[in-house]
């Protein structure tokens, strides 16, 4: 197994961020499995329920209630999951851009959910952060 990268700077100039198509929504259903007919990218399994996130479309067609509908970008670069800093100049860059942000590790790459409406703009200040010396 490759490790991952923990040198912030590294990490920041190759993240390589995607925007995958497509909106996604976060939902909840009581603690189990994910409906028939639904693909979550995420699961999130809390005291209240299975937090899902998935695609909005399978949401729609699974009758499910969200209120939040965002846009999944993939950092490509393959973090440590020990690596400090990485999430905070993200969270920092987003936030200073008017941003919320919802970021799940995953064990290779770190995804981010932004606002679906403003994805494009997200992108463009990932990219700008990639492109700061530091």
């Amino acid at each position: 197994m490759v490790p991952g990268e923990n040198d912030l700077r590294r990490l920041l100039a190759e993240m390589s961020p995607e925007l995958h198509p497509g909106a996604y929504v976060f939902t909840t259903v009581e603690a189990g499995a994910a409906p028939p007919g639904v693909t979550p990218v995420v699961t999130v399994a809390e005291k209240e329920g299975l937090t899902l996130v998935l695609p909005q479309r399978e949401a729609d067609g699974a009758g499910l209630a969200y209120d939040y509908v965002a846009g999944w970008i993939t950092l490509r670069v393959h973090s440590a999951l020990e690596a400090v800093g990485l999430t905070a100049a993200v969270a920092r860059k987003l936030a200073d851009s008017g941003l919320s942000c919802n970021v799940v590790a995953g064990f290779h790459h770190d995804h981010l959910f932004v606002p679906h409406e403003r994805s494009a703009h997200a992108m463009a200040a990932l990219e700008n952060l990639a492109r700061q010396p530091f």
